[in-house]
């Protein structure tokens, strides 16, 4: 379906025909009619299936053409779960607010609390922020949103598996009136957290699920290799960058310490890499993915801080160096490669630690993998057989302990047992002295 297609406003379909898009993908087909109609929305979508401009097209066309209930307050509200994919929308938002009168802002933790406040005394029309520094602004009076009239959840089941039910809460009842809308995307509409919240916050709202997020990305080839230890996965490592015509490059860790090591031993062998990991300040996460988006580094070492919100067409490798502990992540990390029709490589290392892991996304994605092998690589470990349920016996009962007492009253003494043996004649038992083996040299 052509953008043109679906009402909206001459101003936006220039703009992102100047981008160079001109058919809809399937979830801004669906959604953005939903979403023009005035209707609360619950979606779903794959990662790179075009969400972001799926709410940002119908929220601009909003404030374009509806007259404000408000002279103060803004009119649009973006939650997204963490900074990066924060900064990810906001970056998109405001490339479409050039060279209109409108104002955005973006407000993350780890940025200095009273400029914020002060960005908030200039009326922005446009909110994006992280659920838990908006609702400390909130909790000082920073801002009101009492008059809001579009508010948006990105990736609600992040929000929720980081813990941010309660800010979420306090978000939807600063901005409760029957006049507002609501739109929540979610990787999956069978997370309980997520319809329970919806019920809360949206008003009968429609739902479209475009794909599953656990549907095969045609355009990413996944390898999984077996590794026995640290040294093996890091010698798969290397091998990979023997052997491997990569642009931009990802790998993910489970640790800080990891991210840090492995950033170091690719600088000291002249490979452009830097580290990322969720306790830096945003100053410096900042810094350091303006500076991959620009090309400026080869390798990205993180944590899963990074694996949503970064869309980079040049990043054609992801290698998972460590396999992340839930299934969904998977999906989104290898989502940063193969992105707007180019093809990827996503390379998993699996290791003892990584089996139940492993073996959990293979229930998630609903394929048997296959593992492959570099020559000279080939490690011990085959994986882990799953594990039994204990059994345990059933305990007598006191009928039974009863006449198992009885029994043993009963019978003849027997004595040492190494030492005597029973000799029986008749109905009784005599004990017979062993003669003792010779001694043997």
């Amino acid at each position: 379906m052509q953008f043109e297609d679906l009402g909206l406003d001459k101003r936006l379909i220039k703009t992102i025909e100047h981008w160079g898009f001109s058919e809809a993908t399937e979830i801004q087909a669906a959604a953005i009619p939903v979403v023009t109609a005035g209707k609360d929305l619950l979606a779903s979508s794959k990662t790179g299936s075009g969400k972001t401009l799926a709410f940002l097209l119908p929220a601009l066309q909003r404030v374009m053409r509806v007259k404000s209930l408000s002279r103060r307050d803004p009119r649009v509200v973006i939650l997204a779960p963490t900074r990066e994919l924060a900064k990810q929308v906001f970056g998109e938002l405001r490339k479409l607010l050039a060279g209109t009168q409108y104002k955005g802002v973006l407000i993350l933790g780890g940025e200095n609390f009273n400029d914020q406040a002060k960005e908030f005394r200039k009326d922005p029309m446009f909110v994006v922020a992280t659920p838990g520094r908006l609702a400390d602004h909130l909790e000082h009076r920073h801002l009101s949103i009492e008059g809001l009239e579009l508010l948006i959840l990105d990736e609600a089941d992040r929000m929720l598996d980081l813990g941010f039910a309660p800010q979420l809460k306090a978000i939807n009842d600063a901005a409760s009136h029957r006049r507002r809308q609501t739109l929540m995307f979610s990787a999956t509409l069978n997370h309980q957290q997520v319809n329970d919240i919806a019920a809360d916050m949206l008003n009968e709202p429609r739902r479209v699920a475009i794909g599953y997020v656990n549907e095969e990305h045609k355009d990413i080839e996944q390898r999984f290799y077996l590794c026995d230890h640290l040294d093996h996965k890091q010698a798969l490592l290397d091998r990979v960058f023997e052997e491997e015509e990569y642009q931009q490059l990802m790998i993910f860790t489970a640790t800080r310490a990891d991210t840090e090591r492995l950033a170091t031993v690719f600088a000291d062998r002249g490979i452009k890499a830097v580290a990322l990991s969720g306790d830096m300040n945003q100053a410096a996460r900042n810094r350091i993915m303006n500076e991959f988006e620009r090309g400026l580094h080869k390798v990205l070492v993180t944590t899963d801080v990074a694996s949503r919100g970064l869309d980079i067409s040049n990043v054609s490798h992801v290698i998972n160096f460590d396999m992340p502990k839930h299934a969904e992540e998977y999906v989104h990390r290898i989502g940063r490669t193969g992105r707007a029709g180019n093809k990827g490589t996503a390379i998993s290392f699996v290791g003892p630690k990584d089996w139940m892991s492993f073996k959990s996304i293979e229930g998630f994605l609903d394929k048997k993998m296959t593992f492959a092998t570099f020559e000279g690589l080939k490690g011990k470990f085959t994986g882990l057989a799953p594990k039994r349920k204990k059994t345990f016996a059933k305990k007598p009962t006191k009928a039974k302990k009863v006449q198992k007492t009885n029994a043993k009253k009963d019978a003849p003494k027997q004595r040492n047992k190494s030492f005597y043996k029973g000799v029986s004649v008749g109905d009784q038992v005599f004990a017979v002295k062993k003669k003792k083996a010779p001694d043997t040299e």
